[in-house]
């Protein structure tokens, strides 16, 4: 009875649990859901051949029914022709079908609860495989909307940066100008102050050269 070891092992697993641990639940969940329709597909055909096996006893029993009402009648018609001993040997031969009879009437029952059994391993399965179905589409969709979201917030993330750093570098440009003409106002101001500074120096010189030639000249008439 492997297949309803089998079928009893899927009914009775916990589907979240497996799609928990695994790394790739859309592949699990295929497989899973492969391996309840092959179960399904033997369960159904067992079950088929239950049927076929019922109709036969089914036919059997119908068949030495009427043998045991042959032989009844045989072992009454004996009777009326005073031939016990043909009725006590028709009499044994019904005793023999209807021996039969039950025998086949209590495999027929055990077939009917086979059957039983099969129609509701067989209703558990399915509905375990609808519902196993219906979480493959909605975890296909979970997937490709988790993928879409990734691509999306990984695109909007590189327009961010992208805006990011051209936000920054114009912010450089932006620096440089500032700093360019900074450096050009110093270089004026620093061409002007030398200019003037050049102009106090060269006062200073002729101060120092005028006050030379008067001691000079002064030194000159003490002699004469």
């Amino acid at each position: 009875m492997g297949i309803f070891s089998r079928l009893g092992d899927i009914i009775n697993a916990n589907l979240n649990a497996v799609l928990e641990r695994a790394e790739d639940p859309e592949k699990i969940i295929k497989l899973m859901i492969q391996e309840m329709e092959d179960t399904l597909v033997e369960v159904r055909s067992t079950a088929a051949r239950a049927i076929a096996e019922k109709k036969e006893r089914q036919r059997a029993i119908t068949f030495l029914e009427q043998e045991a009402i042959d032989w009844e009648q045989k072992a009454e018609l004996a009777v009326r022709k005073d031939r016990e001993d043909l009725a006590r040997a028709a009499l044994t031969e019904k005793k023999r079908v209807e021996a039969q009879t039950d025998r086949i009437k209590q495999e027929l029952g055990s077939i009917d609860e086979q059957l039983a059994k099969f129609t509701d391993d067989i209703s558990k399965l399915q509905s375990k495989l609808d519902d196993a179905r219906k979480r493959q589409a909605a975890l296909v969709r979970r997937q490709q909307t988790a993928q879409s979201q990734l691509k999306m917030r990984g695109h909007i993330h590189n327009e961010r940066i992208d805006d990011i750093m051209h936000r920054f570098e114009s912010a450089e440009r932006k620096i440089d100008q500032v700093e360019s003409e900074a450096e050009v106002l110093d270089m004026g101001r620093t061409g002007l102050a030398g200019q003037i500074d050049a102009l106090e120096d060269e006062d200073r010189i002729n101060e120092e050269l005028q006050a030379l030639r008067e001691r000079m000249k002064k030194a000159s008439k003490n002699k004469a």
